[in-house]
Order: structure tokens, then sequence, then C-alpha cells
């Protein structure tokens, strides 16, 4: 078992995930997710003892400006920046700091305002650190995997499939049938950025990005915020909130190993092994022997960045066999009816993409349907145990580069349902309403006595 305390989110926030067109700054959206986990959890920002604030394209201090709007109360606020991994790095060094009993509630807090298009950098004076894996994939594809075209990232997540598929059957079509999945669970979602449900035929038909991906299989440049508040097991019994706290069973961070740049493998350059360690560590640290557990598990919120990596993930996961990922899609065991619903909300392909939120949102939908708050989104089954806590969620979150969070939630054994909760504070259920919010409900949340009146007349929604 891992060392350190029994950690929990109580409270979660998101804004609409939206097509980047600079109509919102990341301090109003910082500001609408952030005031939503302290409405939901029932508190004000002076109780917040730490803070972490993931983004990727912003300058320094944007998660203290962000968060000032809520007070200036001298708490610790770091910056995190981990690619599409950023907003889960938030919340893993939240939840450690909580863990490890440095604070008692932490809030983790992640946002992007991006540009249309695919992903670029902002520093063209200098190498990207990721260059070495855009040379290893060309390596990798004149080696024998085939010459492949289109943008860096789907081109390397479209070649991780194309390893795949020769290794162990499958095609394209088992792409666009994860992706039109993906596409028509977002129907249910009103934060999605897409709710068209596309099906098979139209993602197939879709304008061509790579040799196998389509438009439709891969996620949108977006603009959003997402934000998870983290306690103690002290801290929630005392403000009564058992009927809302699931808790974080296990959580880890890993890091690229020798395979993705020595093994040749395209699957190894988006971070199959990586993930599969991450995954393991965590179930090892939840108690489990050696790949086990994943039958316990019914809901997940999968890195779907391209379909090709929502397939890929799969084995990496533990979620099936190796060679079973094609076979598992076939199956419909990644959809209502099946073994597991993967990406109940639409997942990054439908929903979005805003790198600093993404992981903090996969958060905030798989808490919500461990409460079982989510509406038209909820996976059933969850609680048909003879296990009181139910079923586990799992959320998986990864960034090119390389870093992969994984973690496993779980209703605790003293979850109570009834008596005033998140819905209650927020006035609807946010699970599954979108809402803006008003300054009225930022005086509910906001300290006390330490705040800026100067920087309060500047706030904007």
């Amino acid at each position: 078992m891992a060392k350190g305390r029994r950690t929990f989110l109580i409270g979660g926030g998101c804004t609409a995930f939206i097509k980047p067109r600079a109509t919102r700054t990341t301090e109003d959206m910082g500001l609408e997710a952030a005031t939503k986990a302290l409405l939901d959890a029932g508190i004000t920002y002076d109780t917040i003892e730490t803070a972490v604030v993931g983004y990727c394209y912003g300058d320094s201090t944007c998660g203290q400006r962000a968060l000032y709007n809520l007070g200036l109360t001298g708490i610790p606020i770091t910056n995190v920046n981990n690619n599409c991994s950023t907003g889960s790095t938030a919340l893993y060094t939240a939840n450690n700091a909580v863990k490890f009993g440095q604070a008692e509630v932490a809030l983790a807090l992640g946002f992007e305002r991006m540009k249309p298009g695919s992903l670029g950098t902002n520093w063209p004076d200098r190498p990207s650190p990721t260059a070495l894996l855009n040379q290893k994939m060309e390596e990798v594809e004149i080696a024998g995997l085939g010459l492949n075209h289109g943008p860096g990232a789907p081109r390397m997540f479209a070649d991780g499939a194309q390893e795949y598929f020769q290794k162990y059957g499958g095609n394209i079509e088992h792409l666009a049938r994860i992706a039109s999945k993906n596409h028509k669970h977002s129907v249910n979602n009103p934060y999605s950025q897409f709710r068209d449900g596309w099906s098979v035929e139209q993602v197939l038909k879709a304008p061509k990005i790579t040799n196998e991906l389509t438009k439709f299989m891969c996620s949108p440049t977006s603009d959003g915020a997402a934000c998870c508040i983290v306690a103690s097991e002290d801290f929630v019994h005392a403000h009564g909130l058992e009927n809302q706290a699931i808790e974080i069973v296990a959580q880890a961070l890993t890091t690229d190993n020798p395979l993705a740049y020595e093994s040749n493998s395209a699957m190894e350059v988006v971070g199959y092994t990586m993930s599969k360690n991450c995954a393991d560590q965590v179930f090892k640290d939840a108690g489990f022997k050696e790949g086990e557990g994943r039958d316990q598990v019914g809901v997940v919120e999968l890195h779907d960045c391209f379909s090709a990596n929502e397939l890929i993930m799969y084995p990496a996961l533990g979620l099936c066999g190796p060679d079973e990922a094609h076979k598992m899609v076939e199956r419909g065991d990644n959809t209502y009816g099946g073994k597991y619903v993967i990406n109940p909300s639409g997942g990054l392909e439908a929903k979005g993409h805003p790198l600093g939120a993404t992981g903090l949102g996969m958060h905030f939908y798989i808490m919500m349907q461990l409460r079982n708050w989510a509406g038209p989104m909820q996976a059933p089954g969850l609680f048909d145990t003879n296990d009181k806590r139910g079923k586990y969620g799992l959320v998986h979150n990864v960034g090119l580069g390389g870093a992969v969070v994984v973690s496993l939630l779980r209703r605790p054994e003293f979850y109570k349902e009834g008596g005033k909760d998140g819905r209650d504070r927020l006035g609807y259920n946010h699970a599954h309403q979108c809402h803006p919010i008003t300054m009225k409900d930022v005086d509910k949340v906001k300290s006390v006595k330490e705040t800026s009146p100067y920087l309060m007349q500047h706030a904007k929604l």
C-alpha cells in the first residue's frame, strides 16, 4: 500500500469547453470553475490551504491572477505545466500535499486559452522538447511501419495504431467505432464542445488528417477550465461531506522509460509502457495483486486525444489483453451495456481538450459518476455490488514528452446519500447541467477578509 493518509475529492467545477475564439480569458474561466468547486464543497476560499494551477499556454503566475479574484490569502500557489497531463499533474501535486500532511484541504485548478488548429510551439527560437520523439517517429516509419503524413501529434498516435494493427489485427473502422462512440456519448454532455453524435460512416468520411485518422477521430483545441478540491478524512467529517466525498484510493504519476527512444516502437513513442507502469502502480497501491482489480472498475475517463490512443491504451491500462483492444471494440465493452463505460463524457474527441483543464475535467466527471449524479451520462451498475462502496472509477491522462497520471477513485465505506449537498448549494445539478456563475456566487465563496476591491472591480464573468 502507498504511504500517507486517505484523501478525498470533496468539490468539483467545470466550464463548458468551447472553440478557441478568444471569447473568454483564463481569469474568468478559472474563477468560474473554482467558484463552482467551492460551492459544491460548501466552503470558502479562506479554507483553502494551498493551490496548484495547471496551464500550458500562458505567462508566469496566471494561476495567481485567476485565484486572486477569490482572495489574497497568502497561501502557496504553484503553477505547473506537463503537456496534456497538466491538469492531472496539478491534482496529483495537490493530492500529495494533503496525503502527506502539508494541508488539510487543497485546490487544483486547470485552464487553457488556445489557438485554433493543430498544436504548435510558442518558442520558435529553440528546439522543442518533443523534437527527438518526432525524429524517432520518422525513424520507426522508415524502419518498416510505413511513411505517414500530417501534423506531429496525430501522426505519432496514428503510427501507434498502425503498429497495433500490424501486430494484432484491427483496422481504421475500429478507430471510427471508438470515435463515433465518444461523439454519441457527448450528446448527453452540455459541457461538450461538440454534440453532433457522428455515426461510424460520418467519421470515416470526414477529412483525412493522417493515413489512419480522420478529423472526427481527433480532439479539437479548446478553451475551458476545471477545478477539484482535495481534503483529508478529518476534514470530510468535520464539514459533513460524507454524502459527496469520493476517495482517491490510489494515484500515480510516471514518466518515460528507455523504451520510448530505444525500442523502435510507435506504441512506445506515445507512452504505452509509461501508461502501463502507471496503471500497474496504481492498482498495486490500491491493494490488488499483479494484473488484478480491473474487473472491479465500472467507468473510465481515458485520454482519447485521438481514437488511436484510446485503442492502444485499453491493453496498456489492463482493461483487456495486449491483442484484444480491437475485439473489445467489437464486443461493445467500451460503452453502455458493455464491461466498461469508457468516456461517458464524450472524451477529448468530442468534449474538447483545453490542455490544462483536461485532466481535472476527467476527475470531475468520474467524481460525479461515483456520486450517482451524472444524469443521462450515468454509467449503470456502479453500485449493484455486494460492497456498498460500489465499483471503481478510473482516470487516465497522458502528455507526450512525457508524463501520465492514473487515478483510481471510489466511494468510501462511510458514504451516505441524503441531506444538503453541492446540488443544493449551486441550485442545480452541475454534474450534467451547465450554467454560468454570477458575482453573487463568487461572493458566497470568496475570502471574507483578504480580498482586493481593486481586483474585484476588474473581475469579469
